[in-house]
């Protein structure tokens, strides 16, 4: 297990944690949240042993493996899945020991080593790691590439598969969602459920913390407070909280006013002095409650656009690429004022080439392009915050934006971004990329647009702001295209979803789960192109063999009865999978009528205690038993293919 005593943490001079007492039990997965710069990063630092302590005790077994994601972009030739599986060091040890036995001959120690190498499942290494790099976007093609002709992101990614690789027993794992695309979120999370050991997982995606935790570990006023559950239930444990908190200081106010008036009116009386001497002494001793701050620090909100034409753009037939390149084709859209469209896809087809297209940031190929003369658009983009003046502060930033404007209205709206006091005049330079989006944010919503265009607008951004662009997007009465992973903004934004896929942008018919639901129907088919392949190359291979013994007749006929006993011998693994999918569905439901069960208030009230308990319970058997359903299919699949 994993304890801290009476811990206090420092980075620098800023005290970050105080005496902090929590137990981490393994096998629990637990969501590290809290503002930024509260002291998540810090904590998985002092883990990985890279901060110490400045008091009390902090305790990991000796034994335990701990595994996180290097932020250092990797410099190295080796291909993406030898880069990966690199990360597996016992299976790398026994794999040098092997070569080394067989260089000196000795046939005893190769027997023992081969043995092990089976025991540390080193003959699936490749399939491990190539599913892996598959679900976090990589295609077939790339997995022999050089690490080195990856860009930035996807290396990052290649970091993150390494962490996975590991066979660890403590998973650290800060904002993993970050340089994802939604797909990629998607198979994450659905890993993560099955990840055997201990988990700590800083993340501001309400969702991922909602499907994957166990625990929420709370950072707030250096203080670290373990919950269980996740974080929808930390959520209204918390909000109950902090209204009895409110309440308490609330009524002691009212105390301490009784008590203050006593010692007014009475501590000049002779007859009175001793009970206003005492009454002086309690208020002394009385131990103040903290008023709930539960405010966001920020507040703002988009104005009303001077105009909002109708169509606000206009594309018709539309081919779109880069060079010779065709991304996109045959593409019609109208936008119009309130249009609020989520765009989806895999990764690599096309989402953000649409935004630069509507941005007019890309020239089309083909087909026509109608932009109102009365647009204004607000483009959010990830590079557009290394391209903020990094010798600027926030307040030269706006000034350069808008000479005419004075400098307390620009100081009033950059409070709404967080940006108050010594901030206004700090260099951007020296901004953390939460500050520098909200910088950015700050800049888009100040220039009142009638279309907004973010790619992915909420990395490096933490729950509040999160909570506080959605309530103004809410509001935003222009027409808005967003491409997110974070489910829960684009639930609470949209309500047209497009289908970005096949050089097409289509209306998806469904909701987010629909589309969860479509994702595992491509996989389930490509892995089926797999198995199909797999199963007709060695009847290819002999009737290839045949052709140049026998007569082509003859081939043929020995081809389709080759075949037919395939199909006779695979069907009861195919019988068996399909038996698995349809129990996966029906766990399904159950999962998802306990969880809107288990969503109502109502259930948490004193009154029903034991029908929580037993929901509870029903939910980890249900989550259990579609775990194990999951896993069968999992290795039929696999079975399947390699036949």
């Amino acid at each position: 297990m994993l304890k801290l005593s009476n811990l206090s943490l420092r980075r620098a001079v800023q005290l970050l944690l105080q005496d902090v007492n929590i137990t981490i039990h393994p096998r629990q997965k637990v969501g590290i949240t809290g503002a930024n710069g509260c002291g998540k990063s810090s904590l998985f630092a002092l883990i990985n042993n890279d901060l110490h302590a400045d008091s009390g005790d902090f305790f990991i077994p000796r034994n335990w493996i701990i595994a996180h994601v290097a932020q250092k972009s990797p410099s190295t030739t080796r291909s993406a899945i030898d880069y990966v599986i690199d990360a597996d060091a016992v299976l790398r040890h026994i794999e040098q020991s092997i070569e080394d036995a067989d260089q000196s001959g000795d046939g005893e120690l190769l027997g023992k080593l081969y043995a092990q190498l089976e025991e540390a499942d080193g003959y699936t290494a490749n399939s491990r790691a190539s599913q892996l790099l598959s679900g976090l976007g990589f295609t077939q093609d790339q997995l022999n590439n050089s690490v080195n002709s990856f860009s930035g992101g996807w290396r990052m990614r290649l970091n993150l598969a390494r962490a996975l690789m590991c066979r660890s027993d403590l998973l650290l794992l800060d904002e993993p969602t970050n340089h994802l695309d939604l797909d990629a979120v998607l198979w994450l999370e659905e890993w993560l459920k099955k990840y055997p050991g201990t988990l700590l997982l800083i993340s501001h995606d309400r969702d991922f913390l909602d499907s994957v935790m166990t625990h929420i570990a709370h950072i707030e006023h250096q203080a670290l407070t373990l919950y269980s559950g996740n974080y929808s239930q930390f959520e209204r444990i918390r909000a109950e909280q902090l209204a009895q908190q409110q309440v308490l200081y609330e009524r002691q106010q009212q105390e301490i006013k009784h008590i203050q008036s006593f010692i007014n009116r009475f501590k000049a009386k002779a007859t009175k002095a001793k009970q206003a001497q005492s009454r002086v002494k309690t208020l002394e001793k009385m131990e103040l409650s903290a008023e709930a701050h539960v405010d966001s620090p920020f507040h703002f909100e988009f104005h009303a656009p001077d105009k909002i034409p109708n169509p606000l753009v206009s594309l018709e037939d539309i081919k779109l690429g880069y060079g010779e390149t065709t991304i996109l084709d045959h593409v019609h859209i109208n936008l119009q004022p309130g249009s609020r469209i989520a765009l989806l896809g895999h990764n690599g087809a096309g989402k953000s080439t649409f935004i630069k297209l509507l941005a007019g940031e890309l020239p089309v190929q083909a087909g026509r392009v109608e932009r109102s003369s009365e647009l204004r658009i607000g483009y959010f983009a990830q590079h557009q915050l290394e391209q903020l003046h990094p010798e600027d502060t926030p307040m030269e930033h706006f000034q350069r934006l808008d000479k005419r404007a004075t400098e307390q209205s620009l100081r009033n709206h950059l409070a709404g971004f967080g940006f108050s006091g010594d901030k206004v005049e700090s260099k951007i330079a020296f901004f953390s990329g939460g500050e520098k989006a909200r910088l950015v944010f700050a800049t888009l919503v100040y220039e009142k647009p009638n279309l907004l265009l973010l790619d992915e607008p909420t990395n490096h951004l933490d729950l509040d702001m999160r909570h506080a662009i959605s309530l103004a997007l809410q509001e935003f009465e222009g027409a808005m295209v967003i491409v997110s992973h974070d489910r829960h903004l684009l639930r609470s934004v949209t309500d047209e979803l497009y289908l970005v896929a096949d050089q097409k942008v289509v209306a998806f018919k469904g909701d987010l789960e629909d589309y969860r639901n479509w994702i595992a129907d491509q996989k389930k088919q490509e892995a089926q192109q797999a198995a199909d392949s797999s199963i007709n190359k060695p009847a290819n291979h002999n009737a290839n063999k045949n052709k140049r013994s026998v007569n082509s007749a003859q081939s043929k006929k020995e081809q389709k009865r080759l075949e037919a006993e395939k199909r006779k011998l695979l069907q009861p693994l195919k019988n068996k999978l399909s038996k698995l999918e349809k129990e996966m569905d029906k766990l399904t439901h159950e999962k998802e009528k306990l969880e809107g069960l288990l969503a109502s208030a109502d259930i948490y009230k004193d009154t029903k205690k034991a029908q929580l308990k037993d929901l509870l319970q029903q939910q980890v058997k249900v989550t259990q038993s579609f775990d194990d359903t999951e896993e069968q299919w999992m290795i039929l699949s696999e079975e399947l293919e390699s036949a």
